[in-house]
């Protein structure tokens, strides 16, 4: 019987285990809203900004990576850029597919340091959504974007990368 009592608690244990592995993803979408940590931008456009810091120059590098499996090349037309706050930007991002098939990847974005991803703002993006890409072929994709003045002043260098991953399995179940 106590044996009985102990693996019923154990199997408890379990599923609670199980049960908060799911919770800990909207959970830590939670703590990174709150806190400004892990550099997630948000995903929505901005309006253009209308004056510019010319008395400072912030400097933006670019990095992207193409996840797992993904047969293809996704880069930057620029690695860095120098900015001055309020001055509108545009960086192409090229994808070429090696694929035969079409694809839809997405674009997941990130900011080092995290605290510089609320003084990203965005005005047009192709993360903000899925991009379909046909096979065999090479996209251009931009981005638009200015550093909001409110940039802390220690802050001179921040480093945006994308992470593409090819979403079409998932585009397909849900279509």
């Amino acid at each position: 019987m106590a044996h009985r009592r102990q693996a019923a608690r154990l199997a408890m244990v379990a599923v609670a285990m199980f049960g908060f592995g799911f919770a800990l993803v909207p959970l830590y979408d939670v703590f990174c809203d709150i806190t400004g940590l892990n550099g997630k931008t948000e995903n929505r456009a901005v309006a253009e900004s209308v004056s510019q810091d010319q008395s400072r120059l912030i400097t933006v590098e670019f990095v992207t990576y193409t996840a797992t499996g993904l047969n293809g090349e996704f880069e930057p037309s620029v690695r860095r850029l120098q900015v001055h706050p309020g001055e509108m930007q545009q960086v192409d991002f090229m994808v070429t597919s090696h694929a035969s098939e079409d694809r839809v990847v997405r674009a997941i974005p990130s900011v080092s340091p995290g605290v510089a991803a609320n003084y990203l703002r965005k005005t047009e993006c192709f993360c903000f959504q899925a991009q379909p890409i046909t096979g065999q072929s090479a996209a251009v994709m931009p981005m638009r974007f200015y550093v909001d003045q409110g940039l802390p002043d220690d802050i001179e260098l921040f480093t945006l990368s994308y992470t593409l991953y090819d979403i079409s399995e998932s585009v397909a179940k849900r279509g």
